[in-house]
């Protein structure tokens, strides 16, 4: 069987992305399933591609004397990078809108006409 038919023979399914781990069980009894989010793709040019594969880490369910509790992977790093670069966007257009009309009053002396003496 070919790749392309491999890949023709898979059904899309949001749900079937996600991949379990192997559970495994920390020091103090607790059960650990990690879960993760599957991409693959193929580059269309050839017939005989390769498979990209590319996992990202979606969270892991924990599971203490019986109760399971799902724990989402947070990437605090990206997150911390939209908050800087909103900041840098919305400090960019106040200075803009500053330049462009300050919104202190116009303080530009006239010139008044000589008043006789």
């Amino acid at each position: 069987m070919k790749l392309r038919e491999a890949l023709d023979s898979i059904v899309p399914d949001p749900a079937a992305a996600q991949v379990y781990g192997q559970p495994y069980e920390t020091s103090d009894g607790v059960t650990v399933l990690p879960v993760a989010r599957v991409r693959g793709r193929t580059k269309p040019d050839s017939a005989d591609a390769d498979l990209h594969l590319a996992a990202k880490p979606v969270g892991v369910f924990v599971i203490k004397n019986g109760e399971a509790k799902w724990v989402p992977a947070v990437d605090s790093t990206r997150i911390t990078l939209m908050g800087e670069l909103i900041g840098l966007v919305s400090a960019t257009l106040a200075t803009l809108a500053m330049v462009r009309r300050p919104p202190w009053p116009d303080l530009r002396g006239t010139i008044s006409p000589a008043r006789p003496k």
